[in-house]
């Protein structure tokens, strides 16, 4: 099966004591469309974990879609994971990129940075995700990175550019329009009360902006 590319929907798993209402939330969110998924997980036992990311492999790879992890290159190696998502104190970058071969997606949190990409992409990431696009419900204290800088990073980087913070389907279009490759989304899609539907609806956002 041929490997997704990084656009469209990207969805990052909220935190939940629920490993099984979880799997059905994600498993939702592929059936409308979703095909990359990041394991975002802050609260669970490592039982719990390692639990859930085997769970959603199977699940993405059912649906053909991608599966990353939430820093943690040791999971992502013990599920067969497609890659690794690290924030800023989370690893050095080439250390990851040599662990996870060539084969494997690296994908890199720069913030409101233009040069913190440019480092990322430089230390082998696949990718770069700038946040908070809006004010986040995860993260109320992220600082701001505005649609200018969006703009800037698909202009002057040879990279696939992530959005992230309170995104939801009635603000995401400027970003598309800015250029942006990936929507990462927690809250408007694993909060809306038709996940599949809501997935879709992101999808046809990225459908409609496309020549």
């Amino acid at each position: 099966m041929r490997q997704p590319e990084l656009h469209g929907l990207y969805a990052v798993t909220p935190d939940t004591d629920d490993g099984a209402t979880l799997l059905r939330q994600v498993e939702a969110a592929l059936a409308g469309g979703c095909r990359i998924v990041q394991l975002r997980d802050k609260c669970s036992r490592m039982h719990e974990r390692v639990a859930r990311a085997h769970a959603l492999r199977d699940a993405t790879r059912r649906h053909g879609a991608l599966l990353l992890i939430n820093d943690d290159l040791a999971l992502c190696q013990l599920v067969d994971a497609d890659g690794v998502h690290l924030g800023r104190d989370d690893g050095d970058l080439r250390i990851a990129r040599a662990i996870l071969g060539p084969g494997r997606i690296l994908g890199a949190s720069c913030y409101a940075d233009l040069d913190a990409a440019r480092a990322a992409i430089a230390a082998g990431a696949d990718y770069v995700a700038f946040g908070a696009a809006f004010a986040s419900p995860t993260k109320p204290d992220a600082a701001h990175a505005p649609l200018a800088l969006y703009a800037r990073a698909k202009t002057e980087l040879d990279s696939p550019v992530c959005a992230i913070g309170g995104i939801t389907v009635d603000n995401a279009a400027p970003l598309i329009d800015a250029g942006v490759d990936l929507l990462a989304v927690i809250t408007d899609l694993f909060s809306a009360p038709d996940i599949e539907a809501r997935a879709d609806q992101y999808q046809r956002l990225f459908a409609k902006a496309r020549p």
